[in-house]
């Protein structure tokens, strides 16, 4: 038996997905009104997947965003609604569990597969509705998949030589893993027309008033957004990205050279010091640290350097140029490139948007 965590003891309002023809009775307002008094047949029916692992801020989250589309398209007097259904997978199959437009049948425009709590390969139950998307997207809707819902997406081959983003943090392993997806992993939300892909946990955000403007206008999306205090939808995920590789390897002689990287960062960093704390060839350690680390020594150095510059202006408020000194730059401008090159950001961009003491200055005053 499907659970609605929406609406408790609502099970006769269930049906499967097989059944597209009465919707449930669990949505707001009585017959076909969408909560704002708007009785109108609704121009796009938004059908999101709650699977087992799936983040339930985004599903909510995005129910919200639609919701608060149709009061201001009510406010404005436009004979328009989009139409919000929820769905998840039993033994019974695939269920409408929640409905803002409820007696009317279900013909999903759009399905969107949210993001994921857990990393992709523990997406188990999500899986088990792809067979279902896909008779969905036979039916004209559009596959929308979120973060790691976009691996979802390119189990299908929907994605398969089109432009797609994801999750920063899974880029690598979703090139791997899709070869013939063209993963733009710098944006926040790549539109393919059949098919819709957006970055991190919370490119929900973007992706649902970019919907907005795409169905209503971008009049309506400002509208939108200013209602719910939100940002214009953001274009690319680079401030975000870290930039430090991650150390799965085990090979000691490249741990060796890390630590040492690691330990004398603000100190002048050259292969030949790193060869003989090593004791390799400085080619030998070069062509084991790629191998490793997927970088060169240089390549590695420099990130590092950018992720503790980022995070002292972001956590202090030491000037530019002692923070460029401690990560071992006397020239701040070489550092200041090197941030600009990979996150998009000046060094002052990068504190006002992340630097925790401006927040708190902020509360205070």
């Amino acid at each position: 038996m499907v659970t609605n965590d929406m609406h408790p003891g609502d099970d006769d309002n269930r049906r499967q997905a097989s059944d597209l023809g009465d919707g449930p009775r669990d949505g707001p307002g009585d017959g076909a009104e969408d909560g704002t008094g708007n009785t109108e047949e609704p121009r796009s029916e938004i059908a999101i997947v709650r699977y087992r692992e799936c983040q339930l801020a985004a599903v909510y989250g995005l129910t919200d965003v639609f919701r608060v589309a149709n009061e201001q398209l009510a406010l404005l007097g436009r004979d328009e609604t989009v139409r919000v259904s929820h769905w998840e997978w039993s033994e019974d199959g695939v269920q409408c569990v929640f409905d803002s437009h409820p007696g009317r049948p279900n013909a999903p425009t759009h399905v969107v597969f949210p993001p994921s709590l857990v990393p992709p390969q523990g997406m188990d139950s999500a899986h088990a509705l792809r067979d279902w998307a896909l008779e969905r997207r036979g039916d004209g809707a559009v596959l929308c998949g979120l973060c790691a819902g976009v691996f979802v997406l390119a189990q299908t081959g929907l994605l398969d030589h089109r432009r797609a983003t994801t999750h920063w943090a899974f880029a690598e392993e979703f090139a791997e893993r899709f070869p013939a997806v063209r993963l733009d992993a710098r944006r926040m939300v790549v539109d393919e027309g059949e098919v819709i892909t957006a970055a991190g946990i919370m490119a929900w955000l973007d992706f649902g008033l970019s919907l907005v403007e795409s169905m209503f206008g971008p009049s309506m999306m400002i509208r939108t957004s200013r209602f719910m205090l939100a940002d214009a939808p953001r274009t690319d995920q680079l401030p975000y990205m870290g930039t430090l590789p991650s150390t799965t390897h085990q090979d000691e002689i490249v741990l060796l050279a890390e630590e040492t990287i690691d330990r004398e960062l603000g100190s002048a960093m050259t292969l030949g010091r790193l060869a003989a704390v090593t004791a390799t060839h400085p080619r030998t350690l070069q062509r084991r640290f790629k191998a490793a680390t997927g970088k060169t020594v240089t390549q590695y150095v420099q990130q590092l350097r950018v992720e503790r510059a980022n995070h002292a202006l972001a956590t202090t408020d030491d000037t530019f140029e002692s923070i460029a000194r401690s990560v071992g730059y006397d020239d701040p401008t070489t550092l200041r490139r090197l941030i600009l090159r990979e996150t998009g950001l000046t060094p002052t961009g990068y504190r006002q948007k992340f630097g925790a003491k401006s927040l708190v200055r902020g509360r205070r005053n």
